[in-house]
């Protein structure tokens, strides 16, 4: 396992007994509260410095509900040191309402709003949108891009749109890794890298894959993250839990623990930690 502490870009946290989460209804394992005693047992082989909330896709009109229960968890856990919140960033430059009824909660650093579960495959490059994006600027925050392989043409177009602050990639945009493909995700992600204010967080990879994946399933895909983002626009997540559909968080790290071994110290350290910290503003 790796000797840094680890910088957990990607922490979910939720109680469907307090705030409805639909998506979660038809799921048996994860349809139940993910709360940070469970997270606590599940990273017990590894040393977790800090965490970055994301969030968890609430139903859309309980969003302030889910960010407000989030700060309390990091009051309860203060390795909690940055939230990415949902907003409708679809109403345009009429989110900053929302975003100043978010920015109350100081662990504030960022806005996911999903891209993947859109029925419309252009909802990225509505203007409305564009502009809600736009606006997280004028509050210091980041903007988390969570898409699969089929968005990934109409976000090229997207982030040529938003070149002025930090652009996250969730998940190296979640390849068909169960299928083996590469094109085009491949040279997409070679053109995205282009983008020096977009990011990627290598999480969530293992859930791309089929049932029975081994690390060759994968390592193809986080060659061409590594290659074209470096370790200098690499991030460390874990995705906890959404990800023990695929792998459990000791598979996971010590997965990505080999995969990195001829990697420098600065390299490694870059990833599991320091890139967390510059890009979510995180205090030490």
């Amino acid at each position: 396992m790796p000797d840094i502490p680890i910088v957990d870009t990607h922490l979910h946290l939720w109680n469907p007994a307090l705030i409805p989460y639909p998506w979660l209804e038809e799921n048996e394992l994860l349809n139940k509260p993910y709360l940070l005693e469970d997270y606590a047992r599940a990273f017990t082989s590894t040393s977790i410095e800090a965490m970055v909330f994301v969030q968890c896709e609430a139903r859309f009109d309980r969003y302030l509900d889910e960010a407000a229960w989030a700060a309390d968890q990091a009051r309860i856990d203060p390795r909690i040191k940055a939230m990415v919140a949902w907003a409708p960033l679809d109403k345009g430059t009429a989110v900053r309402e929302d975003l100043e009824r978010l920015a109350r909660h100081a662990i504030l650093r960022g806005i996911r709003r999903i891209i993947q579960f859109e029925e419309d495959i252009d909802f990225c490059l509505r203007p409305s949108f564009v502009e809600g994006v736009r606006t997280l600027s004028e509050y210091g925050l980041s903007f988390d891009i969570c898409i699969d392989h089929r968005h990934m043409a109409n976000i090229l177009r997207f982030v040529e749109q938003v070149p002025d602050f930090p652009l996250i990639l969730d998940h190296i945009g979640k390849p068909d890794i169960r299928s083996g493909t590469m094109e085009p995700w491949a040279s997409q992600m070679r053109e995205l890298a282009q983008h020096p204010n977009v990011l990627c967080k290598i999480s969530g990879v293992a859930t791309e894959a089929h049932a029975d994946w081994t690390p060759a399933d994968l390592h193809p895909y986080l060659d061409v993250a590594f290659e074209v983002f470096g370790f200098e626009r690499t991030m460390f997540g874990g995705d906890w839990p959404v990800t023990l559909q695929a792998v459990r968080p000791e598979r996971w790290i010590a997965l990505l623990d080999s995969y990195l071994q001829h990697a420098t110290s600065a390299e490694l350290r870059a990833f599991w930690r320091d890139n967390a910290i510059k890009t979510y503003r995180i205090a030490p």
